[in-house]
This record gives structure tokens, C-alpha cells and sequence, in this order.
């Protein structure tokens, strides 16, 4: 049975529309150029990181982070970013008796907006700087699966990116989701690993509370 479900973050809970648009600006360059570098860079398999060296080599995420958050730009995200189906498929999980956590690769900041946004709604909020250990490291998923009150194959861990997410997740012995969304999702979704990896292909997390019913009956 499934009775723990846990959230990545970008992409699969939060719409990152406006904290890629503010690294274009963040760079100077045109947004629409910083997105179609940013799908070219993930349909070759690269980082994503690496989307920054193309316009700035040598580039170093965290410092500019830093400086950002300096000239009053920080990262930030609130109630508008989150995707429609999001509050909703929360309730109806919540009301069907599942443990609900949410664990990405984010920054302490980005854990305290989440904390802030979610204080009732899930039972655990993680992230790598948290946990000192990021995806797909199968570290990540160690800690995952020692918060969560179940065995690796009652969680079910839902997000967007075959090599990020569904893969390191299954390694640990977990259950997957594929929500259809976002980059990498819409460059992967028709990839053989992500038709027959995930438990559930996705388009709406409204559509999980069904799922699990119908697996868990």
C-alpha cells in the first residue's frame, strides 16, 4: 500500500515561470533566449546549471544567490507560483489519511518560504541544504525514506524529472509519479524510462487521490 506521499518542488508543486525569468534578467539577457537555452542545455542531458556558464563561464550559483539576496533581489516564491491543482490535491490526500511531506533540492531560504506556505498542510519539509545532500544523490533518498514513518515501498515520491526524481526513487525502493509538466517533464515524457518507470503518469496531482485509491484497494 501507499500511505506516504512526498513532493519535489520545482515544477512539481511550484510554477518557476518568475524565478527563471529573474536569473535572465538577473544576467541581462532576453528571457526568451534564457529559456530556449535553458530546454537546449536539459534535452541534451546537461545540468541545468550549466545554462548559466553559457552566458556567464564560470558562474557560481550559490554566490550569486548571495548577491542577489545583497541588492534586495533574493529568490522568492509565494502563493501565486504554486500550481492551481496543488491546495486542492493536498486536501483530498490529507482527507484520505496519507502521510504528506515535501523534499527537494532547495536552499535554506527556499525551505523557510515553503515552511511559511505549507505550515499546516504537510507533516515534513526538507531540502538538500537541509539535508547536506542533493538529487539525484542516493543520499537524498536515504534521508527521505528515515523521516518518513514507512517502509521505501508505502512512499510514493512524486515529481518531474526521470533522472532527478523517479530514478534515485526507485533505486531507494520507493513508488514514483511523473507529473506532466515543466521542462524536463515535456522533453522526457515520451522517453521509454519515463513511460515504464513511474508507478503513475500524471497530468494533474488532482488525479493522485484516485490512483491511490484504486492501488491501495
Amino acid at each position: 500500500m501507499i500511505r506516504a506521499v512526498v513532493f519535489d518542488v520545482g515544477e512539481c508543486l511550484v510554477d518557476e515561470t518568475r524565478e527563471y525569468g529573474t536569473w535572465a534578467d538577473w544576467l541581462g539577457v532576453p528571457r526568451h533566449t534564457f529559456h530556449a537555452m535553458f530546454g537546449a542545455v536539459i534535452a541534451q542531458g546537461r545540468d541545468y546549471r550549466e545554462v548559466f556558464q553559457e552566458f556567464r563561464p564560470g558562474f557560481d550559483l550559490y554566490d550569486e544567490r548571495e548577491k542577489r539576496a545583497a541588492a534586495g533581489q533574493p529568490e522568492w516564491f509565494g502563493e501565486d507560483d504554486l500550481y492551481a491543482d496543488v491546495r486542492p490535491a493536498l486536501r483530498r490526500l490529507r482527507a484520505d489519511g496519507l502521510w504528506l511531506g515535501i523534499a527537494g533540492n532547495q536552499t535554506v531560504r527556499a525551505g523557510k518560504l515553503l515552511r511559511e506556505l505549507f505550515t499546516d498542510d504537510v507533516d515534513l519539509i526538507g531540502t538538500s541544504d537541509d539535508w547536506g545532500a542533493s538529487k539525484p544523490d542516493p543520499e537524498f533518498f536515504r534521508r527521505v525514506a528515515e523521516v518518513v514513518p514507512f517502509a521505501g515501498d508505502e512512499i510514493l515520491y512524486v515529481g518531474d524529472r526521470v533522472d532527478n526524481d523517479l530514478r534515485p526513487a526507485v533505486a531507494a525502493g520507493m513508488r514514483t509519479a511523473l507529473v506532466h509538466r515543466g521542462p524536463w517533464a515535456t522533453i522526457q515524457w515520451r522517453t521509454e524510462e519515463a513511460e515504464k518507470l513511474p508507478t503513475f503518469r500524471i497530468d494533474s496531482l488532482l488525479e493522485l487521490p484516485g490512483l491511490i485509491r484504486d492501488f491501495n484497494g
